[in-house]
């Protein structure tokens, strides 16, 4: 499984990012630009997904972790935020509402 930082992340330009927290965590504070296909919805979801390379986050990783190996194995280019919103809150970086 292919896997980035949060610093990573905030240097990329141009790669989709999914967040597969529940709708209530999305909107408690997320990293601006991502799309919100919660987890538990994401098997329904999934013509939502972007046709190239993506990231996929959560709080803290592991739930997205989970998605990211589910979607590779039907094919996706999915990429892991390793730490999640949390690290990437905790690094200082601004979040959405």
């Amino acid at each position: 499984m292919k896997s980035i930082t949060v610093q990573q992340l905030r240097d990329r330009e141009g790669v989709p990012l999914i967040d597969v927290r529940e709708e209530d965590e999305f909107a408690a504070g997320h990293v601006p630009g991502a799309v919100n296909l919660p987890m538990s919805r994401i098997g329904d979801l999934l013509d939502r997904l972007p046709e190239g390379p993506f990231d996929v986050i959560c709080q803290v990783g592991g739930r997205s972790a989970r998605v990211v190996e589910a979607l590779e194995a039907r094919g996706h280019d999915a990429t892991n935020v390793e730490g999640g919103t949390g690290a990437w809150v905790s690094a200082g970086y601004a979040v959405e509402r």
